[in-house]
């Protein structure tokens, strides 16, 4: 069994690497737990005042200064940090449902990304280095 393996699956580890995020520097870090504590009061804020569509969420934040992130014909990031959209899709009672709320990245150095949520039952605003295929983003589950 590998080690750190979850429930013990055979290649858990080698399977699920793309939902481990990229390791940050101490400075990146450190960079990224400040970006934090700009963004916890806005989405405290919002959620207090029952706004979480993802327009309002990225109005809020574009106000404290960041900038959307772009990205040129190609797919390659093309400025800006900040990536605000609609929460993830699931599979309940039978059909696909994406629930109320917003989801957040933002991308500190190339190695540390804040990423947050806000929606009706909570928020939350953690730091994390990059996932290998998406960015700030946690991938969903495979199969």
């Amino acid at each position: 069994m590998e080690p750190g393996a979850g429930d013990g699956a055979p290649h858990y580890n080698e399977n699920n690497g793309y939902r481990r995020p990229g390791a940050m520097s101490p400075a990146s870090a450190t960079d990224a737990a400040r970006e934090a504590d700009r963004i916890r009061p806005v989405l405290k804020r919002l959620w207090e005042q029952k706004k979480w569509d993802p327009a309002t969420v990225r109005a809020a934040l574009l106000h404290l200064g960041y900038e959307e992130e772009r990205t040129g014909s190609n797919g390659k990031p093309h400025g800006g940090t900040l990536m605000v959209r609609a929460m993830n899709s699931r599979f309940t009672d039978g059909r696909e449902v994406t629930p109320e709320g917003a989801l957040v990245g933002l991308r500190v150095h190339t190695d540390a990304c804040v990423t947050a949520f806000v929606q009706k039952t909570n928020y939350e605003v953690t730091t994390n280095g990059p996932y290998p295929e998406t960015g700030c983003f946690e991938p969903p589950s495979g199969h």
